[in-house]
């Protein structure tokens, strides 16, 4: 891969994860609800699944998925249901006007990482997008170790930076609301981004 085509990769990966959907409307909301450090391991959760598609792409084995229609519908209403479950949690979190005090809101650093792994993971259009993108960068056929361990480090870098932006721009509107009756509206408004997150999911089918 030259570093024309790297450079290229990294952006449209970049793109690719600021890009309106499920995983940006549930860190939106996570980052309104608990700031910027609460989101990060929902980002490592979204980033570690996105990896693994990634790598299953390489490997062609996307490919088959594209006929596993029936599985991938279970694992997309599971997720949406998931992220109802999660919009419901939020409308109902109590106040909390520090991120320290608010981490348990939705749960652990474990938590948080496997909700941004299932949120990513339950998205088909994730991995069918590694299966229509991949080939225009590299021939799979002739695939190295070296190349794949140069794509999953591009796809790490760039995916940790465009959800990181989200990350903090969730984080900065989140700090402009400090009133309790303010709090209040911003999780109820959070809880209705992740529950409409899981409604974009399940009309996605």
């Amino acid at each position: 891969m030259s570093f024309e085509s790297a450079v290229t990769f990294a952006l449209a990966i970049f793109v690719f994860a600021i890009t309106p959907g499920p995983g940006v409307f549930a860190l939106l909301a996570r980052g309104m609800s608990q700031g910027f450090r609460g989101c990060l391991p929902m980002v490592v959760g979204m980033t570690v699944s996105d990896v693994v598609y990634l790598i299953l792409a390489s490997f062609g084995l996307a490919a088959l998925a594209q006929h596993w229609g029936e599985v991938f519908g279970v694992i997309r209403v599971a997720g949406a249901i998931y992220l109802f479950y999660l919009g419901w949690k939020l409308w109902r979190a109590p106040v909390a006007l520090d991120d320290a005090s608010s981490s348990s809101e939705i749960g652990s650093v474990w938590q948080g990482v496997l909700q941004g792994f299932l949120i990513s993971a339950s998205n088909p259009k994730v991995i069918l997008f590694y299966i229509a993108f991949l080939p225009t960068f590299i021939d799979l056929g002739q695939l190295s170790a070296s190349s794949l361990s140069l794509l999953v480090a591009l796809a790490v870098i760039a995916l940790l930076a465009g959800l990181s932006l989200i990350a903090t721009s969730a984080s900065r509107a989140r700090r402009l609301f400090r009133s309790p009756g303010a709090q209040r509206g911003l999780n109820r408004g959070a809880g209705s981004l992740m529950i409409g997150a899981g409604a974009w999911l399940a009309a996605k089918g």
